[in-house]
């Protein structure tokens, strides 16, 4: 039965919902719905719907008896609500996604009781003859696509991509001749990415399929291939016309990720897949609460082992203020450096994720105040105070010291930074030092005048970064000698680090705090807020998956962890009785970091321990009574 005379069989270049369609419509027997799909027939009869009423030939039931027995009119069909275009749009994901699951049963009747058709007919077709392979038919659609299309050269480019693959499967079957007609008097003549024809025409070469398969990166003749090149066929055509691949999850996904993104404690690896979320409840992780003085993620347990919030060692082989502090870059070592005039070595348990001792470097008669390890960890130097005019470098794995540099008694040495290749690094410091050396010790390139603070070099292996006395940041070219300023800040910059995509500058200001700052747009980005910082030098760090997070020492005692889009801390560390001078956080472990005090110790935070249910459920009460 139809409403409304939106016959089945009606043609109609229109692209929405059908509104005008009621819940009875149904389809003629081996017919195509409005929705453009083949229909599902049952025994030959037509399948609708009516409040739930089940109608067909052989029913026993007509329309009106059904609207009858329900209490309801014929007459009040007309008056159903017509769907906004939002709606139609949700009916054609959801159709689109039971479709993908072959749902196909549930789509035509979804389809039929709203007055939706899920793609266009012609799209429909071209669906079918594609996932055929059937690529003359595939390319006769084309022809009915084109006034459907939002740009005239898409049909160009889809007839390419079609003979591209009908050419590839000629040549896995073998049938080189039917292969070489379509190169030369099918796609040449189209006279379209001609680069790519010669990439074509050089697979004539291969000497079985699979040769063929690995040198033109492709799944072979089948369904995997077939779809794939769907995939980019769609993408040409108007989502009004053919819905763009897997679109319900795709804007699913996106909700989950900004999700995650507005999250302030979310600090496990971004997941692609949807499979280890619930799409029934919003995403959230932990808040802190404070149990014996010890700040404890409590919210949720996959977050609560990643978040380092607590005090899981505590380090005192070191005899006086612990100045410094660094993890390698793979994550396996920290680095401290003291008073004491010791650095010590550690060594990080990959599995429980403790440190223990590994070598102790001795000699530093000024103390430690900065730590730079190689980028393939092979080597680490250090640097002492301002009085310090040497600088140590040493062989991680054996011990022994290879290059103790001083270019003058007059010289300040206190901070230093590694080129991207291994081979070089700059060093510097307040008495207008600022060399570029090689691992021997020897000057390569020197700038005079220069009063660093602090260094980084670049990704591009050929800028260093450096705070002077002027509270800036410029940028140093030693290969064209040219300089340039990059940040101006009112106070002086005691230390800053870089993100590992260059983009980001984290700075510790005198009087001020922890500022963010964009290095490509050269603004201020953010002022975090909490933290005491006078004029003492306090290192801060990024930290957790996708550096989304941030750490820095402070003169009340404390750690302040941030998360980098939050000018309020998340997360205030205590344990530490006097500075905190340096934070650092593990850059492959992210529920590891690591802070040096001026008390002595190294402390290593890591994700609260398992609580049993009793105390977890008193956390979980204290959640409760936080969010009310």
């Amino acid at each position: 039965m139809q409403a409304n005379g939106a016959g089945q069989g009606q043609e109609s270049s229109d692209l929405s919902c059908l509104n005008s369609a009621q819940n009875g419509e149904s389809s003629s027997a081996g017919g195509t719905h409005s929705n453009g799909l083949l229909s599902n027939t049952n025994n030959g009869n037509s399948v609708g719907t009516n409040n739930g009423a089940t109608t067909g030939p052989n029913s026993g039931t007509s329309t009106a008896s059904t609207a009858s027995g329900s209490g309801l009119e014929v007459g009040s069909l007309k008056k159903k609500k017509r769907l906004s275009q939002s709606e139609e749009d949700v009916i054609r994901l959801i159709g689109q996604h039971l479709h993908g699951l072959g749902l196909n049963q549930t789509v035509d009747l979804l389809m039929q009781e709203s007055g939706c058709r899920l793609e266009h007919p012609s799209a429909t077709k071209f669906r079918s003859h594609v996932m055929e392979g059937e690529w003359d038919k595939a390319e006769n659609d084309l022809n009915e696509l084109r006034a459907l299309m939002r740009s005239p050269n898409a049909i160009v480019r889809m007839k390419f991509l079609l003979l591209q693959q009908k050419y590839l499967e000629y040549l896995e079957d073998g049938k080189v001749l039917e292969a070489l007609h379509v190169l030369r008097a099918e796609l040449t003549p189209l006279k379209y990415n001609t680069d790519r024809i010669h990439v074509l025409s050089g697979y004539l070469m291969c000497s079985h399929a699979e040769d063929l398969r690995a040198k033109a990166e492709w799944e072979g003749k089948g369904t995997a291939s077939r779809c794939r090149l769907l995939d980019k066929l769609q993408t040409y055509l108007p989502p009004s016309v053919m819905l763009p691949p897997r679109r319900l999850q795709t804007l699913l996904l996106q909700a989950v990720e900004l999700q995650r993104e507005r999250c302030l404690y979310h600090n496990t690896k971004l997941d692609s897949s949807m499979d280890s979320v619930s799409l029934l409840l919003d995403h959230t992780c932990s808040r802190r609460v404070t149990v014996a003085n010890l700040p404890l993620s409590w919210s949720c347990s996959a977050h609560r082992k990643q978040f380092p919030c607590y005090t899981q060692q505590i380090l005192t082989e070191h005899c006086n203020e612990v100045w410094f502090c660094k993890f390698s870059n793979d994550g396996t070592k920290l680095a401290t450096g003291s008073k004491d005039t010791t650095v010590i070595i550690w060594q990080v348990d990959p599995e429980n994720h403790q440190v223990k001792l590994m070598r102790t470097l001795e000699g530093h008669a000024y103390g430690v105040s900065y730590l730079a390890w190689s980028p393939d960890d092979a080597y680490l130097i250090a640097c002492g105070p301002d009085d310090c005019s040497e600088l140590w470098l040493w062989s991680v794995q054996t011990g022994e010291l290879r290059t103790k540099m001083s270019q003058s008694h007059e010289d300040s040495l206190t901070s230093v930074a590694w080129n991207p290749d291994g081979k070089r690094f700059v060093t510097g410091g307040q008495r207008g030092q600022f060399y570029q050396c090689d691992l021997d010790g020897n000057l390569l390139d020197s700038w005079e005048g220069v009063r660093v603070q602090c260094l980084w070099c670049l990704s591009d292996g050929r800028t260093v970064l450096a705070s002077d006395t002027h509270q800036r940041i410029r940028g140093y070219n030693f290969e064209d000698l040219t300089d340039r300023n990059i940040v101006q800040e009112d106070h002086p910059i005691m230390s800053f680090t870089v993100s590992k995509n260059g983009r980001l500058a984290l700075l510790n200001v005198a009087t001020q705090g922890v500022h963010l700052w964009d290095l490509q747009d050269r603004v201020l980005v953010r002022k975090y807020q909490g933290v005491t910082q006078g004029f003492y030098t306090i290192h801060s760090c990024f930290g957790g998956h996708n550096e989304d997070f941030i750490a820095s020492g402070s003169e009340d005692h404390k750690v302040y962890i941030w998360h980098r889009r939050s000018e309020l801390p998340i997360a205030e560390l205590t344990g530490h009785t006097r500075t905190v001078n340096c934070v650092s956080w593990n850059p492959a472990i992210p529920g590891l970091m690591a802070s040096a005090s001026d008390d002595g110790t190294v402390r290593i935070w890591g994700p609260a321990p398992f609580l049993d249910t009793q105390e977890a459920d008193g956390l979980n009460e204290n959640c409760s009574n936080m969010d009310s």
